[in-house]
């Protein structure tokens, strides 16, 4: 599972929207969009507030492991 599927469904899961993620991150909604749809990869800073915010390990949102 790459990056962009983990997101999303950690998104959902979490039953927040785009933009409140985007909010928690310290981010634009449009930049969190691009992430989601696979258009642009995080980079490092927001890769580990994205996992800070949901509670997993960078290995997990990279696909790298199923183990959060």
């Amino acid at each position: 599972m790459e990056i962009h599927e983990r997101i999303k469904e950690l998104r959902k899961e979490f039953k927040e929207s785009q933009v409140k993620v985007a909010e928690a991150i310290g981010i634009t909604p449009r930049q969190y969009q691009r992430f989601e749809a696979g258009e642009q990869k995080p980079g490092f800073e927001n890769l580990c507030a994205l996992a800070d915010h949901f509670g997993v390990s960078l290995d997990y949102l990279a696909g790298r492991t199923d183990e959060r």
